[in-house]
């Protein structure tokens, strides 16, 4: 029994004409194919028709010649089609997917990604980022290719994983002594000074200030969740005036210590040492290290020795500049700001303070140290990705 496949052709008074012999069951869509079958069409209307787990087996014929013999071949081109005959009258495939995608040459592939990793800018482009109907359009402007789709070019760069649309925000280090200075911080949370371990009777503080914390009122009390409905804030507010919190974690205790000021600087620094070197176990502690960043309070050593005038065994301990991602109180900053202060919405200073320092109080009762894995190999490595990424910064500089 004969099964006739006839594909129209593009071009005029051009037929490409299949006839084939199958022992398997290949049904081509009817979109693009005419059918003539004189045998049994309930059998015909069922297989198509029937959901996936359906199983009905059609009689087998007797096959002179494999199925994949009759494929109209063809090999790419720039224009994403291909350079036979067979392009312009639709070939019939033995399955849908990956044969049904424009085919383009590996060269200008990575060309397209080419320009998807690049600045926009050094494009003439007057963009920010890209999309990848921004890349489609360039790749056609400079004759990379004839035409494109932007799924195509999406698929491409899904491959890789490149997204240009997408950014983030970097510093490069720019503190001699990084490596030194962090190394010092990560070996104080592993309980390491100078190659020695630490006794019990040694602590490691570390602190830092949260400046201009808002207390906004809304103008609307707001309405809270309900199913199927977030809930719901005023958008309009007032502002009420802004604190700062001034934080101190024991790294190793889980204890935290706080104050709220309108200001900082220098006093609010000492106010907040007294409240922690005025307690037991620090006041007579062997040595209390206190970490901190090279902020305007604390900085530089001149703050090393006013700390040691203020407390003789209090050791102050820099972070590099622009690490304060190896302070850990930055943490209990942001567990703060997801946790109290957002939705921002108090209606005097008095509330703020005394919902940061009730989020003090019940992180004392409850809260216990962080389990810090960054080491100083985890240092090495960042640090050299980073010369990396500045070398290779450099090369784009000079070849512009």
């Amino acid at each position: 029994m004969n099964v006739h496949y006839v594909v129209a052709s593009r071009r005029r008074n051009a037929k490409c004409r299949a006839q084939a012999h199958s022992s398997s069951r290949f049904l081509a869509p009817r979109s693009r194919f005419s059918l003539t079958y004189p045998g049994n069409t309930q059998l015909l209307i069922t297989e198509w028709f029937a959901p996936r787990s359906f199983s009905w087996q059609l009689p087998a014929w007797k096959t002179g010649r494999s199925l994949n013999a009759w494929m109209c071949r063809a090999e790419s081109s720039r224009s994403g089609g291909n350079g036979s005959f067979t392009n312009d009258s639709m070939a019939w495939w033995t399955k849908r997917g990956a044969e049904d995608r424009a085919l383009f040459p590996p060269q200008s592939i990575v060309e397209i990604k080419a320009l998807a990793c690049e600045i926009p800018a050094r494009l003439g482009l007057p963009f920010s980022r890209l999309s990848h109907a921004d890349i489609a359009g360039e790749a056609v402007v400079r004759g990379v290719v004839v035409s494109i789709s932007v799924k195509t070019v999406w698929r491409y760069l899904h491959t890789d994983a490149i997204k240009p649309w997408t950014h983030r925000s970097w510093l490069f280090p720019r503190d001699p002594a990084f490596a030194e200075r962090a190394a010092r911080v990560l070996d104080l949370y592993f309980r390491f000074f100078n190659g020695i371990v630490l006794g019990p009777h040694d602590y490691v503080i570390s602190s830092d200030e949260k400046t201009s914390i808002q207390a906004r009122h809304r103008r609307i009390i707001g309405i809270g969740p309900m199913p199927h409905e977030p809930r719901r804030v005023e958008f309009e507010y007032e502002r009420k005036g802004a604190l700062a919190y001034l934080a101190a974690l024991d790294v190793h205790r889980a204890k935290l210590f706080g104050i709220c000021e309108r200001t900082t600087g220098i006093e609010a620094f000492h106010k907040l040492v007294d409240l922690v070197m005025q307690q037991e176990p620090y006041r007579s502690a062997r040595r209390v290290f206190w970490i901190t960043d090279n902020g305007s309070s604390h900085r530089g050593e001149a703050s090393v020795q006013r700390l040691m005038e203020w407390y003789p065994n209090a050791i102050q301990i820099h972070t590099p500049i622009h690490a304060s991602w190896l302070n850990q109180v930055e943490i209990i900053f942001s567990i703060l700001q997801r946790k109290v202060l957002t939705p921002n919405d108090f209606p005097n200073l008095e509330s703020l303070e005394a919902a940061i320092l009730g989020f003090q109080a019940l992180y004392n009762q409850i809260a216990k140290p962080f389990k810090w894995k960054y080491t100083k190999d985890d240092l090495k490595k960042t640090l050299s990705r980073i010369q990396a990424h500045t070398d290779t910064g450099n090369q784009v500089r000079l070849a512009a």
